[in-house]
């Protein structure tokens, strides 16, 4: 089986939207695709087929204090304003399909941190309703700005606090030849969160998921590697920016988000051919 992975990186996501949407103006698909944090919360339109949805909806609103903001953070405890994002936008400001997404044989998948047991939990999402966008917002549910979520007897957080690149999660569910899209560049190298110091205070009743965060790092740059070494084996193809991307994790400015996308798109419409060549 052929499969599409998707880092997160909050609004580095647009890089990976641009992707997206070549992808599907090209009739490239797959039969499974999973994205970690703004990877499912974007890559979500892959399977719903809404090409410029994501790019559209974040220019729009990005200004939008329910959407993104820290008078947010503090009414709600949430940056990312729950209702607003998982319930207003994609029911009444910019629809969502979920007939597409339902009828779309393409199995989507999210991974989120089990804040118990500090590992990533990946979660099939078939119909994109309620408890599946829950599941969603776990995914991106970034620490020390999103209160823990809770859904189906879980505690959750930022699938990227486990699991920021699952292909060899993906590679173990049986699909064996992916197209993996990174929002860093190839030589980025991860190093340990200054913000560990703070997360230490707010996820002091999970410590497993603290000590997940202090080898995050580590944990990151091994993923990395094994993704170009699947490269040099043929196993997967990997589109990632070519160089740091310099827009920031919150970025709010229409003209910056176009900016990514557009390199996103760049990036997919360079390779075309040689994608349509790997997954032939």
């Amino acid at each position: 089986m052929n499969g599409l992975v998707m880092e997160g990186g909050a609004m580095r996501g647009m890089f990976t939207a641009g992707v997206c949407d070549v992808l599907l103006e090209n009739g490239i698909s797959f039969d499974g695709a999973i994205g970690v944090s703004a990877g499912a919360t974007f890559g979500c339109n892959f399977k719903s087929k809404q090409i410029g949805r994501a790019i559209r909806y974040n220019k729009k609103f990005s200004h939008n204090w329910r959407y993104c903001s820290f008078r947010s953070l503090i009414l709600t405890g949430d940056l990312y304003g729950a209702e607003f994002c998982y319930d207003i936008l994609p029911n009444r400001l910019d629809l969502f399909d979920y007939e597409t997404y339902r009828s779309n044989p393409l199995k989507f998948y999210a991974v989120a941190s089990d804040c118990k047991t500090g590992k990533p939990v990946y979660k099939e999402l078939p119909t994109c309703d309620k408890t599946d966008l829950t599941w969603m917002r776990a995914s991106a549910s970034m620490p020390l700005v999103s209160r823990v979520v809770k859904v189906d007897g879980y505690e959750l957080l930022d699938g990227g606090m486990t699991d920021s690149i699952p292909l060899k999660a993906f590679e173990d569910m049986g699909y064996e030849k992916n197209l993996v899209i990174l929002t860093q560049p190839r030589e980025f190298v991860k190093e340990a969160s200054p913000s560990l110091k703070y997360m230490k205070f707010s996820l002091r009743k999970y410590p497993k998921l603290y000590e997940a965060m202090l080898h995050r790092h580590e944990v990151y740059n091994q993923e990395k590697a094994y993704v170009f070494e699947q490269e040099r084996n043929a196993k997967c193809f990997v589109l990632c920016p070519p160089e740091p991307l310099g827009i920031s994790r919150t970025e709010k400015n229409p003209n910056e988000l176009q900016r990514v996308y557009d390199l996103g798109r760049l990036a997919a419409q360079e390779n075309l051919t040689k994608l349509m060549e790997f997954f032939k």
